[in-house]
């Protein structure tokens, strides 16, 4: 991570050493908490540059209203040169206007940084665990896991632009039955490759055309020894050569929109080794697993209702609204047990977790919330865990919904998508609603060149940047960080977009958004098209100006570090800056 502070957090360090100077003097109380003072761009660009609540936050344990601390600080600031004023708004919100050769100073500072603008430290290492996708390994991705995995994936990124050791995780969920309706389907195909006709797939088992390629390599590995066997005697065999299979089509898909899992954490695998068994013992000894009966079922009971004692976890002393059980009347473990487990395993390694789940999954956030938290109370460690749910995506094409895919059978692949429209076009529209919105992905809409489809209109103002540079270079112009003090006031407006990035970078991975990045790019590509455009009706204001080399060079210095921003943005979303279109 570079030493240079970019504007906000230089003016931030600005703030507090006001504020150890106002604890000096005394005005303030010592040690008094500032993790709640901010320093961003107002809402209205006219009341200033810089925005700060500091006289809000710290007006009550100064025992003060905060317009009196306000001029308190006010005081202060007005004594930096490179504040022009310091103004008092609403109950004590202060508003600054700094010298223009800041923001000549931060474009220098994109320049000097480059890929590197907007990278922080503020993670300062912390290891993240970030799950995500961790699809069924019954088939092919379908555009059901797709936000998910973009969200996720984005999300990783921001995380480790700011800092953080991140772990991108898959859990293969590979020891429920639906991996045994897997090998039963592969099965059908295995004879199916020896010649047998087996008609219609039988109703329950997975239909699909991708396990023919399956089938076919069972059947050069074991020949027809297992045609006619009983299943006991196969499907312990066909299990994981199904699930491995279906694992490589899941990877390939995943490569297809530019994913790879650092971790593929196996169900089975967990339970072989014991891990829940573990996660058990040590969870009685902490009094939170007890043998009980469930509550009856709410409404009107079955007839064959009857209770069952069972092991339950305390669920309830951390928020759920009934206690879980971890093993189900046979013994064998319940979802809910295996997946206590595995968070457990996960944060044996890890001081935060994230998941990323579909929005159907969202009645299972309370307990695995609650297996978190009892295992961070157990340990005296509490362990950070959020879950982002992601809404369905729903195809349309020519206004209809799409609902069948040749490949598949039943159900639209990712593959089929990517290939249609591009990996870049499906990642930018994932991250153009908020995870929990409702969204609909229409083919003809996220591939028009209009400013209403955000992929286009991002990826025009980076190429638009690229041709202008071209342009120029044929007339013998090149940027230049020589006469910046030149630009207007207009070009400078520009600079002061630009210049949020950093901060919104740390922003949205605190709030683990990573579609604020697909937000503000969109506003940028909007001011950069609108900064461009008014050349066409104002000569003077053209970026390529032949008469004034001086200002022209200036002008292309900005212009190419509203691209590199463009690129840093597009770059943590996965997302490729294209210099044609």
């Amino acid at each position: 991570m570079s030493d240079i502070a970019t504007i906000y957090a230089a003016y931030a360090e600005r703030i507090d050493a006001v504020l150890s100077a106002l604890e000096a003097e005394g005005t303030l109380p010592p040690e008094v908490s500032r993790a709640n003072v901010s320093v961003e761009p107002p809402r209205d660009p006219s009341h200033g540059d810089i925005a700060t609540n500091a006289a809000m936050v710290l007006a009550k344990p100064a025992k003060t209203n905060p317009r009196a601390l306000a001029e308190q600080i006010v005081e202060h600031l007005k004594r930096d040169p490179d504040i022009e004023s310091a103004e008092i708004a609403g109950p004590g919100f202060i508003n600054l206007r700094i010298a223009g050769r800041a923001w000549i100073d931060e474009i220098r500072a994109i320049g000097s940084l480059a890929e590197g603008y907007g990278r922080s430290g503020v993670g300062k290492g912390s290891r993240i665990n970030v799950e995500y996708v961790s699809a069924n390994p019954t088939g092919p991705m379908h555009m059901g896991h797709c936000r998910g995995a973009v969200v996720g994936d984005a999300l990783a990124s921001l995380l480790d632009a700011t800092g953080h050791s991140v772990t991108r995780e898959y859990y293969v969920n590979d020891a429920g039955g639906q991996v045994d309706v897997l090998a039963r389907s592969a099965h059908v195909r295995y004879r199916e490759a020896l010649g047998e006709n087996v008609g219609a797939i039988p109703e329950g088992l997975y239909p699909g055309e991708y396990l023919i390629p399956v089938g076919k390599a069972l059947a050069e590995e074991f020949g027809d020894k297992y045609s006619a066997a009983p299943e006991s005697e196969w499907l312990a065999l066909f299990r994981p050569r199904a699930v491995a299979a279906m694992m490589d089509l899941i990877r390939a898909d995943l490569a297809k929109l530019g994913i790879a899992h650092d971790v593929f954490a196996s169900e089975a695998e967990l339970q072989a080794a014991g891990k829940p068994a573990e996660a058990e013992k040590w969870l009685r000894e902490q009094g939170l697993v007890y043998d009980g009966e469930l509550e009856k079922p709410k409404g009107k009971t079955p007839e064959d209702w009857e209770p069952v004692e069972l092991p339950l976890f305390r669920s309830t002393r951390f928020g759920d609204d009934q206690d879980r059980p971890i093993r189900k009347s046979d013994g064998s473990w319940t979802y809910f047990g295996a997946d206590l487990a595995y968070h457990m395993e996960k944060a044996e390694n890890a001081d935060a977790l994230i998941d990323i789940w579909g929005a159907d999954h969202a009645g299972t956030v309370k307990r695995i919330k609650a297996a978190v938290a009892a295992l961070g109370e157990g340990k005296g460690t509490p362990v950070p865990f959020d879950v982002k749910l992601v809404q369905m995506v729903q195809l349309m094409r020519d206004g209809e919904p799409v609902k069948m895919s040749k490949r598949s059978g039943n159900f639209v692949t990712l593959a089929d998508v990517v290939d249609e429209v591009g990996k870049d076009v499906v990642r930018f529209t994932m991250l153009t609603r908020k995870p929990e919105a409702q969204m609909d992905f229409d083919f003809a809409k996220v591939v028009e060149a209009s400013k209403d489809n955000p992929v286009f209109y991002v990826q025009y103002a980076h190429a638009r940047i690229c041709s202008t540079m071209r342009k120029a270079a044929e007339e013998g112009l090149a940027p230049s960080d020589e006469a910046l003090d030149a630009l207007t006031a207009e070009d400078v407006a520009l600079v002061k977009l630009a210049a949020q990035y950093p901060r919104l970078v740390e922003s949205a991975a605190q709030a683990r958004e990573p579609h604020r990045i697909a937000f503000y790019l969109y506003d940028l590509a909007a001011a950069f098209h609108a900064f461009w455009n008014a050349g066409n009706d104002d000569p003077s204001k053209r970026v390529i100006l032949t008469q004034d080399r001086k200002l022209s060079g200036a002008r292309l210095y900005l212009v190419a570090q509203i691209g590199q921003v463009i690129r840093n943005g597009l770059g943590l979303l996965g997302v490729e800056a294209v210099e044609e279109m």
